[in-house]
């Protein structure tokens, strides 16, 4: 399947859809960077809508005790990926989600005007499941082609871009597994003809 079925208007046409206002223009439309994120809501729990609310505005601060510090805070990314798989896309890619902060990476800081963020439903202390690993190498892989400056030398994690302050996607996240999947996937694109 060509890719151009696959990301449509900077959409992944496979990914549900979720309207969003928490995103805005990127300043020079450069697109050059991956950062890999971790997020539960509640905190330690999976499922639920309240990643979605998060990103919606729509967090009810009664709904759990730890939500009443952050209901208020405006933040979105570009991609979540749930524990089964299931991929919510709640910014088109060429626009600045609203998820990395403050950040630097090799000396430019600012990391939303030029990266692509995408949640791992999961804990620093979790291992992320199968599911989630072959999507986000998918996806990866179709960034990858999409938007050529992202390179796997330029695919990061939230902790690496500020890491005084974020320790996500943590220590259960298996990158070396991840970047050898990319290989593999790769050529499953190449021999696909993709």
């Amino acid at each position: 399947m060509p890719v151009q079925s696959l990301l449509k208007d900077h959409r992944l046409t496979f990914a549900r859809q979720v309207n969003c206002d928490n995103f805005n223009a990127r300043p020079n439309d450069e697109v050059s960077l991956l950062v890999i994120h971790n997020i539960s809501l509640p905190a330690g729990q999976f499922g639920g809508p309240y990643i979605e609310d998060l990103f919606c505005n729509r967090l009810d601060p009664e709904a759990d005790p730890g939500f009443c510090q952050i209901a208020a805070l405006q933040v979105s990314a570009h991609l979540l990926i749930r524990r089964d798989g299931e991929v919510l896309q709640f910014v088109p890619f060429n626009q600045r989600a609203w998820h990395a902060g403050a950040s630097c990476f090799e000396g430019r800081d600012n990391c939303n005007d030029f990266s692509i963020g995408i949640e791992l439903e999961g804990t620093d202390t979790t291992p992320f499941t199968p599911a989630q690993y072959q999507q986000l190498s998918r996806i990866t892989l179709l960034l990858m082609q999409a938007y050529p400056e992202i390179t796997p030398a330029r695919i990061t994690g939230h902790s690496d871009i500020a890491p005084e302050r974020k320790t996500d996607p943590g220590p259960c996240f298996d990158w070396d597994s991840y970047l050898k999947s990319l290989e593999s996937v790769a050529q499953g694109f190449a021999d696909e003809s993709y």
